[in-house]
């Protein structure tokens, strides 16, 4: 189904007025902006801080705020939504999300997880692991064990639309059919399964390359390894390899399917928020974007939207960039509660963002 060009439901009126940009005073102060991880339980259109010390549990009536600030290195804003949380405690947990972003300047990337269903990114903040508990009672997160340096495994997969996917790292993600890319930082090693099929051997060399050239600036070291003969550094990361799954040819098809991907542009430059499709099909041309636009990258076949915020998009775009996606989710009938939704300021791309341009500069 085609999002119609003008598409975009708003709010009901009453909850727009209950969007503040600003946070009320004394809702978010100078320690935010300093590097950890902070946790805020959503409660009467408040965000409450979480003691560190509390045990690491979610309670799934409930929405929180989790905020991971690594200094100059950036910082991502996640908003958690519990199964059974009210859907007035949602648009809270949004609204508070854009005002402590904005608080922050509009730097950090923001996602929304839902119970189940997060990112490896996210379950990464909490080492010991998380745990969910019926209800809605005052909870608290662990904090990480030391920030450490970067540690992601990325899965490549496909023959025609091939794609890096972030997994969780261990060897259990992994299995013969398929290509990994395990970035380390100042390291970044690249996996070929012994069934890998040539498009995806290709592939991965390339966005090992994306990840040294732009993430990086060009200052990594890549290492080519194939199944079998792992690289000391990453068996020291993931331990002994295990007997690994083997792959069949159907999934390539499979994840073919869920790669492809469509840009539209959002604007409101005549007052009313509209919508455009500008690129049918990835790959795209990164002139496609353009800086005083807001964008969202439709990868709903595998459970995504990125929305894309252009720096010199209008404020009242930026702050619709939540409503924007959930409004083309609804449109594009996705389910809602397993759709996961990130928004990205300009210069502030990821790795699975870039990988759907013909070439990031």
């Amino acid at each position: 189904m085609e999002p119609e060009a003008d598409g975009v439901p708003q709010l009901p009126e009453e909850i727009i007025q209950m969007l503040p940009f600003q946070a009320a005073p004394g809702q978010f102060g100078p320690e935010v902006r300093q590097p950890g991880l902070k946790v805020w339980r959503v409660e009467k259109m408040k965000a409450v801080p979480l003691d560190a010390s509390e045990v690491g549990a979610f309670y799934n009536g409930d929405s929180y705020l989790v905020l991971e600030n690594r200094g100059e290195e950036g910082a991502d804003l996640h908003m958690w939504l519990g199964e059974k949380s009210s859907r007035d405690e949602q648009v809270a947990c949004a609204m508070l999300a854009t005002q402590l972003d904005n608080f922050l300047g509009g730097e950090p990337i923001q996602h929304r997880q839902v119970q189940g269903f997060e990112s490896p990114k996210f379950m990464v903040l909490f080492p010991r692991g998380i745990s969910y508990k019926e209800g809605g009672v005052e909870s608290g997160f662990r904090r990480p064990q030391g920030s450490g340096a970067v540690q992601r495994l990325y899965h490549i997969k496909g023959k025609r639309n091939i794609r890096a996917k972030e997994v969780e790292l261990s060897w259990s993600s992994f299995n013969k059919g398929d290509c990994f890319i395990l970035d380390l930082g100042e390291l970044i090693v690249s996996w070929i399964g012994s069934q890998a099929n040539i498009f995806e051997k290709q592939k991965v060399r390339e966005i090992a390359s994306l990840i040294r050239d732009t993430d990086r600036h060009g200052k990594a070291r890549i290492v080519d390894s194939c199944e079998g003969e792992e690289p000391e550094e990453m068996l020291k990361v993931l331990g002994p390899v295990p007997a690994l799954a083997e792959s069949t040819p159907e999934e390539d098809s499979k994840a073919d399917a869920s790669n492809s991907a469509s840009l539209y542009k959002v604007s409101d430059a005549t007052g009313s928020m509209t919508m455009t499709k500008v690129a049918e099909k990835s790959p795209f041309a990164k002139e496609l974007l353009v800086r005083d636009d807001c964008f969202i990258l439709d990868n709903g076949a595998n459970g995504k939207i990125i929305v894309w915020k252009g720096n010199g998009a209008n404020a009242e775009e930026k702050r619709a960039a939540l409503q924007m996606a959930d409004s083309f989710i609804e449109q594009m009938k996705y389910p809602r509660m397993k759709t996961q939704v990130e928004i990205l300021p300009q210069g502030k791309e990821t790795i699975i963002f870039k990988q759907f341009f013909k070439s990031w500069n």
